[in-house]
């Protein structure tokens, strides 16, 4: 479809006024004198010569990955948010920060936009998708509700906007006063966005000044596809970043935009975590490098905190600012633009940015008070107990030895997989399964296990599946896992904590597999470090089959591991890992390693355990 066709859609210019004077109708307002003054009309003085050019400040701010942080609190942990930077969090901490820039730059001439990752991260967005649904409540989610209080303009999303279903993101999208945007997220086997692509604020310059036009263009990931697969497959398609942009932005400036924001969820990088098959994951830099006309970039997704970068545009030599806020409201971007209105056109004079932290203020109490009753009643339910633990359990080794505290999600996983199967064909395979170190501070307590202790090891929203791999399959499965951890020489200090996250894997791209036993050789070089793979006391066989349990982040492609995501799948029936856990513990009573840890792999140096 051309670009022309494009207008046919019509985003959305600006929203509609609400009543009395507000933030939004001095943003989009201009006095009856100032609109015949500029159409000419009589009664405006000749120019007799050309006036100096009126320059005028304005603000954009920006947040992305909140992961739904609503207030400066740990759920995990039943208490403030606290780290060793001395960070703080939520949107609640964001209100007061952007409350200091209006009052400072002038609400009408301040704009505010997200980079998406807003409703998944924390039991809060959890609660309220699955313990509670507001799509069965009726209830407004408490980040839609905080977005509206605080007035933000728009929304892009993220990739976990797709997380729990297309159903409930369009309920979200309802809920919210600001446009939601994706204008690479498009119907499938199109090029038509299932959201708005675009919207165009108007802000008030000042008397006789004509308003500035700002347009933001938001852009989502491409990883969608293959993290919510089961979500999108057949529905949703979502583009190159790069190549929608240079779709879009001349349509924007057709609409008459002076200043061209892309809000975009994508690191700055250019690198991916998955294969070539797909756009590049983060490709903000290269957005602001290979398209003309965008001005400003606020992007998110690698919850890095970059408080400016600016990169020249290859067509156009004309610079780029871009900021990225972290995660989770710990700073919000800041853009100040001087704008000059010369030959009938507004046009930016000098662009800079910086991230405000979030640690410098408190808490705005309005902020608190639209979500504290859902947030009582998130504590409340985290606080549950579900089962009794008979010793500590600790996740702090986690990484580089076999612990207990994994082995539980996998004896979890193999126990639901294996009670699914019972009855098909797959049911006489051996089932085994993979899990990652999610959370190193993750414990069980000796005594009363609640929910927030299963939600601290299992942090992520991830879905069970099962699917079948072969002996060589799996080996090279954890060949590839293995390049978490550099090579260390036989004879080197034993200082574990230094060899791990290799080539920059996170901990969560560390599989572990229960059920076969085998040995990782770190003095060997990555690809070839698995040795003594077997299963019953007896060597794994190129062609033996298993079925696996795994989350459905890595079986959908995730960390790009090798073959799974092409695995014959034969379970899914979208169990919630952490709520099975829950439940397995609540229907035991007891968590006692001696019923379920078994130390199947060890890390080696010449055929030498290490521990």
């Amino acid at each position: 479809m051309p670009d022309n066709a494009s207008d046919d859609l019509t985003p959305r210019t600006e929203d509609p006024p609400r009543s009395g004077l507000s933030r939004r109708t001095l943003l989009t307002s201009a006095s009856a004198a100032s609109v015949l003054l500029a159409a000419g009309w009589a009664g405006a003085p000749k120019a007799t010569a050309a006036p100096p050019a009126k320059t005028v400040k304005i603000a954009i701010l920006g947040t992305s990955d909140l992961h739904s942080n609503a207030l400066n609190w740990d759920y995990y942990k039943d208490a403030a948010y606290a780290d060793s930077g001395k960070n703080a969090i939520g949107l609640a901490r964001v209100s007061t920060l952007v409350n200091q820039v209006r009052a400072e730059v002038g609400a009408q001439r301040t704009l505010l936009f997200d980079a998406g990752d807003t409703i998944q991260g924390t039991p809060l967005g959890f609660y309220y998708a699955t313990v509670d649904p507001v799509t069965t409540s009726g209830a407004i989610h408490p980040m839609a509700a905080q977005f509206n209080a605080i007035g933000y303009d728009a929304v892009a999303l993220g990739n976990h906007e797709f997380n729990y279903g297309l159903d409930f993101l369009d309920n979200w999208i309802s809920q919210l006063e600001a446009p939601a945007l994706a204008a690479n997220a498009v119907h499938e086997g199109t090029v038509v966005p299932r959201f708005e692509p675009f919207v165009i604020k108007n802000m008030h310059a000042g008397p006789g000044l004509p308003v500035i036009r700002v347009g933001v263009l938001g852009l989502t990931n491409p990883g969608v596809v293959i993290w919510d697969k089961a979500n999108v497959s057949g529905r949703v398609d979502v583009l190159d970043v790069i190549e929608s942009a240079a779709r879009w932005v001349p349509v924007m400036r057709r609409r008459g935009v002076d200043v061209i924001v892309v809000s975009v969820h994508a690191g700055d990088s250019g690198l991916s975590s998955y294969g070539s098959d797909l756009p590049v994951e983060n490709a903000s830099a290269l957005l602001a490098e290979q398209v003309p006309g965008i001005d400003v970039i606020l992007f998110g997704h690698a919850h890095n905190d970059v408080p400016q970068r600016i990169v020249a545009n290859a067509t156009t030599g004309d610079n780029v600012v871009m900021s990225e806020p972290g995660k989770w409201g710990q700073r919000v971007s800041r853009f100040d633009l001087d704008l000059a209105f010369r030959a009938g056109r507004w046009s930016i004079v000098s662009a800079t940015a910086k991230t405000l932290n979030s640690n410098t203020v408190e808490d705005d109490p309005a902020l608190v008070a639209v979500v504290k009753a859902q947030h009582d009643a998130v504590v409340a339910y985290v606080n549950t107990a579900v089962a009794t633990s008979t010793e500590v359990l600790s996740a702090a080794e986690s990484c580089w030895k076999d612990t207990a505290i994994l082995d539980y999600v996998n004896h979890v996983q193999v126990e639901t997989v294996a009670k699914a199967i019972a009855g098909t064909p797959e049911a006489s395979l051996p089932v085994i399964s993979i899990a990652a170190p999610f959370n190193r501070a993750a414990t069980f307590p000796a005594g009363q296990v609640t929910i927030k202790d299963v939600a601290g090891l299992y942090i992520y929203d991830n879905t069970l599946m099962a699917s079948v791999l072969t002996g060589a399959q799996i080996k090279e499965y954890l060949e590839y896992s293995a390049k978490y951890f550099m090579k260390v020489a036989p004879d080197a200090a034993v200082t574990p904590e230094a060899w791990t996250n290799a080539l920059g894997t996170p901990d969560y791209n560390y599989d572990q597999f229960s059920g076969v036993t085998y040995d990782v050789d770190i003095s060997q070089d990555q690809g070839s470090r698995i040795v003594n793979l077997r299963y019953d006391n007896a060597d794994v066989a190129p062609d033996q089959r298993f079925v696996v349990a795994v989350n459905n982040y890595r079986q959908s492609g995730g960390g790009g591991f090798p073959h799974i995501a092409t695995a014959p799948v034969v379970y899914n029936a979208q169990v919630a890992i952490r709520e099975a856990i829950v439940a397995f513990a609540a229907a035991a009573g007891s968590i006692d390693p001696a019923d379920f840890h078994v130390v199947n792999w060890r890390l080696v140096r010449a055929g030498a355990p290490v521990f």
